[in-house]
């Protein structure tokens, strides 16, 4: 029998467990449920725990002064199959591993709970790289929406994978160095601009059996939402767009860009306002590696002096375990004192209000795509320095199609000379203004697809429409 019209669709959202892909996912919750959505969100028993040490007023539930506005958000947390406290970070694979083997059926047994419950479920929104959901959503009778929060780019490389394998380029001992030019929408891309596990000889891994499963999973898909703009892609989302229903419905950020009323951040945040305040407009270089991401010792340490021969003030976001757990001052002797207060480093900070702070001229990034979405957001060019996975395919979109930064090093191993000389193209003189400039540019696409007649909101109102179309058709479970 076909539902009411009017009913609320109520989705059932798993993000996957790591910052960069927890956050866009609560504020597509968010923009969701200001959409007329029943969320019930869904986070892991460790991404709760570590959030709620960072902001311990946060309480048992992040949504909760959502709620208070008026937002029907639901939360609970699930386990991933490892103990609270064990170190994730330090022993990536038997993370991934525990996500790969054991987590789907942490979330069976709770989507089951949630709809034995008597109340209505329609769909199942969870990240693109879990390797379960169609599986999941079928059991339940869900619909399944899958949430990619990297760049359209780096999805279709990873959907083709049978193409690169067929040409040569990808899952062989010898594989070609020669452009790939036969991806659908997709210009010539060199074979090191691929993501980095599409550069390894070795395709066993724990990651590489994640990619595969997964992209076989979203070809399950009933729709794709992707954290990007269809102008910024167009080719490769109108190519995609033939294959599986795509929509391109970002930037999605907090309401309020700098303020969430949701807690997010995995660290205490330090608060580094006062002093930016005093710092003169555009003179700052701000420097983050992310939140997973690691930087080896040396390469670190060039990255330090350059920043010291640059003479540029910077804030500098050092993770404690940038290097490793087990190294948590890794800085070079008397580093600290050589900046003074010329600059300042810190463990944690809200990279949106940093970002938005006019005193900040440029960013040193990893280029995870929320960093790169964010600084654009706030019109500032970026210094490009990918440590692993989408960040090199990240970095080609930047640097050589929207001309929106420059790469940090152009050589293998990286020089304190060369940090210093490209901290100053991109902050001062002729480039500097070239960068601004692009960067502005892109910034203007972004806003556009957001305003209430811009790509990504009608994108968005299409997926709804048809979503409730589909709930309407879909024979009752």
């Amino acid at each position: 029998m076909a539902e009411g019209t009017s009913q609320k669709p109520h989705a059932i959202f798993i993000p996957y467990p790591l910052q960069g892909h927890v956050i866009p996912s609560v504020h597509l919750a968010m923009k969701l449920a200001s959409k007329g959505f029943t969320i019930t969100f869904i986070n892991t028993h460790s991404i709760h725990h570590q959030t709620s040490k960072a902001q311990p007023e946060t309480g048992p539930d992040i949504f909760s002064a959502a709620r208070d506005s008026g937002l029907d958000i639901r939360y609970t947390t699930v386990s991933d199959g490892l103990p609270l406290r064990f170190d994730r970070s330090l022993n990536h694979d038997q993370f991934m591993a525990s996500l790969l083997h054991v987590f789907s059926a942490h979330v069976e047994e709770l989507v089951a709970q949630i709809v034995r419950s008597g109340e209505k479920v329609h769909c199942l929104i969870a990240d693109t790289f879990f390797v379960w959901p169609s599986k999941i959503a079928r059991k339940f009778g869900l619909l399944y929406v899958s949430y990619w929060t990297e760049p359209a780019l780096v999805f279709t490389l990873y959907y083709h994978l049978d193409l690169l394998r067929i040409h040569g380029h990808f899952g062989c001992q010898d594989c070609r160095e020669d452009p790939i030019d036969y991806i659908p929408g997709v210009r010539a891309i060199e074979p090191t601009d691929m993501m980095s596990y599409l550069q390894e000889n070795d395709t066993t891994s724990v990651c590489h059996q994640i990619i595969f499963n997964a992209f076989e999973d979203a070809k399950n898909a009933d729709f794709v939402l992707c954290n990007t703009v269809h102008e910024l892609e167009h080719n490769t989302i109108s190519a995609l767009h033939a294959k599986v229903p795509f929509y391109a419905i970002g930037p999605i950020f907090p309401s309020g860009f700098t303020k969430s009323t949701v807690a997010t951040s995995l660290w205490s945040e330090s608060d580094c306002t006062q002093w930016l305040d005093k710092r003169p407009h555009g003179s700052v270089l701000y420097v983050s590696f992310g939140s997973y991401a690691h930087v080896g010792k040396n390469e670190l340490i060039e990255i330090a002096n350059g920043l010291l021969l640059s003479k540029v003030s910077f804030l500098w976001v050092l993770r404690p375990d940038i290097v490793s757990s087990d190294d948590v001052d890794p800085l070079p002797v008397g580093f600290k004192e050589k900046i003074g207060d010329r600059s300042m480093v810190i463990p944690w900070c809200c990279q949106n209000a940093v970002l938005a702070h006019p005193a900040i001229g440029g960013f040193l990034t990893h280029c995870g795509w929320n960093s790169i979405l964010e600084s654009t957001w706030c019109e500032v060019p970026l210094l490009c320095y990918p440590l692993l996975t989408d960040q090199f395919t990240n970095r080609k979109l930047v640097v050589d199609d929207w001309k929106t930064g420059i790469n940090l090093s152009n050589i293998k191993f990286i020089t304190k000379e060369e940090v210093s000389d490209n901290i100053n193209r991109l902050m001062s003189g002729k480039s500097r203004d070239q960068y601004r400039n692009k960067v502005k540019q892109v910034k203007e696409l972004l806003g556009n697809a957001l305003k209430p007649n811009g790509s990504s909101e009608k994108n968005m109102d299409q997926f709804i429409k048809e979503l409730k179309s589909k709930i309407q058709t879909k024979p009752t479970s």
